[in-house]
């Protein structure tokens, strides 16, 4: 587990929820470069493998700081994990998903310098945190487990949102397909449906 302190003044603050998304696509990129392992992302701050949780990803704004934190199983035993919770998935790790090796000093190297490369690159677009202009937004989608899945959203309040995902907009929204029509989801509980 680690976190890293940001102060992304210039962003504005409708764009600073790529934060958690770029963190996600750094930490799955540095879990297939280094270990092999197929991580995938789920909308908006799970790493998967094969529909289990590998890490979370969290992020914390204050002011103009955000604190990113990253939890990451890597050699967690099956009889040492948690037991999911109903509706929730299982958990993983890497040394149960077969990594190819288990050298953390390379992953964490790998993780954070794909880190430090997706958020400058964000940042320093035109205008700062462009998506598009930077590439977080198509390597997000490359890498999401969540786009084309149909998807139950339980969202702040007691808001359900049943449909299919179907993208992801400026901000960094899930876009999801319902019977009355399109919603942009800023934040909830995604289940993958099947």
């Amino acid at each position: 587990m680690f976190s890293v302190l940001l102060r992304p003044a210039e962003v504005p603050p409708a764009r600073r929820g790529w934060v958690p998304l770029l963190a996600g696509v750094a930490a799955a990129t540095a879990v297939r470069r280094v270990t092999g392992v197929p991580a995938t992302l789920k909308w908006p701050n799970d790493l998967l493998v094969a529909d289990r949780k590998l890490a979370g990803i969290l992020a914390e704004q204050s002011g103009d700081a955000l604190v990113v934190g990253l939890g990451l199983n890597v050699s967690t035993t099956a009889p040492e994990l948690p037991e999911a919770a109903e509706g929730a998935l299982p958990a993983t790790s890497l040394g149960l998903e077969q990594a190819s090796t288990l050298d953390r000093s390379a992953l964490l190297a790998e993780l954070l310098g794909q880190f430090e490369s997706w958020y400058q690159a964000w940042r320093r677009t035109n205008p700062p945190g462009d998506p598009e202009v930077s590439g977080v937004r198509r390597a997000y989608l490359d890498l999401s487990a969540t786009i084309g899945r149909d998807v139950r959203v339980e969202r702040p309040g007691g808001r359900v949102t049943t449909g299919r995902a179907v993208g992801l907009d400026p901000d960094g929204q899930l876009i999801v397909e319902t019977p009355g029509g399109r919603e942009a989801v800023s934040a909830g509980d995604v289940r993958h449906l099947r």
